[in-house]
């Protein structure tokens, strides 16, 4: 116990770090903490940002930059050696050697070649995918992404033919048509939700159940339904879920093959009336 705190007690920093005193009038902000298993010069890049105005202040940024690492990050820091450590420089290279393992590598343009819209994707999740590959690039690579956007889109989506039909100039053009063509397909997806309601959904309150003549039709009326429950963000309780019931209750209602009947147990007393004797 006395060992470890003895090393806690030790400064990694120079003399002339140490012997500087934090300014009056520093106020610290709120750092991000770093949690040992992030990229670390996005955690450096993030930092400097918070402490911009003092960067110029070399034994401020050491002091203070401790406070922005979490458990695994400070061993880190309270095992490095007495007088080890000149400058801020020094202390972000030291850092970011330790958790290199934990930088991520910069994707090549060809990372977008390999992406394409997939059959029943919608719009809004291709473009999510593809704008997540697209941000893990440091070039700039605004031609290629324009171009490879238009070419991964389905054969005969509307967004393709249009931009076939008139080619976005630059990316903000771009986000602007896919923007368009995202709250059509919103819009056509709500009127699918409504057209489905009473022919092969029956919904009450929170209470739902999905119908179908034959399994080939449940299969793709459950797909169907998934989807549209995926687009409004919506969650099933999977321990009240059933699939694949031949018939059941529902609403006191039974739900057969032959469709919705009356339940026999709420209409038991009527059908055990005795017919009136003359």
């Amino acid at each position: 116990m006395s060992k470890a705190l003895d090393q806690l007690s030790k400064s990694p920093f120079t003399h002339h770090i140490e012997r500087d005193v934090l300014p009056r009038q520093f106020q610290q902000s709120n750092f991000a903490i770093y949690n040992g298993r992030t990229d670390p010069m996005e955690h450096v890049s993030q930092f400097n940002q918070r402490m911009t105005v003092h960067f110029r202040n070399e034994a401020l940024m050491c002091k203070v930059f401790p406070s922005s690492l979490g458990p695994v990050a400070m061993r880190w820091f309270n095992g490095l050696k007495t007088n080890s450590i000149n400058s801020y420089r020094q202390l972000t290279q030291a850092f970011g050697s330790r958790f290199v393992t934990n930088r991520r590598a910069p994707r090549p343009s060809s990372a977008l070649l390999s992406l394409s819209m997939h059959d029943e994707e919608t719009l809004k999740a291709y473009s999510d995918r593809y704008w997540e590959t697209y941000n893990k690039m440091e070039d700039n690579f605004d031609d290629v992404a324009i171009i490879t956007f238009k070419n991964s889109l389905l054969a005969d989506y509307g967004l393709r033919k249009s931009l076939i039909g008139k080619s976005a100039n630059s990316m903000h053009q771009l986000m602007d048509r896919i923007d368009k063509y995202k709250r059509v397909e919103e819009d056509q997806l709500q009127g699918r939700g409504k057209e489905k309601l009473g022919k092969n959904i029956e919904i009450y309150v929170d209470d739902m159940v999905v119908k179908s003549k034959v399994v080939s039709e449940h299969l793709r009326d459950l797909g169907n339904t998934f989807g549209i429950l995926r687009k409004q963000k919506l969650r099933l309780n999977a321990s009240k879920c059933s699939f694949g019931i031949g018939s059941g209750k529902f609403l006191g209602y039974m739900v057969t093959h032959r469709g919705i009947e009356v339940n026999p147990d709420q209409i038991k007393a009527i059908n055990d009336l005795k017919s009136p004797q003359m």
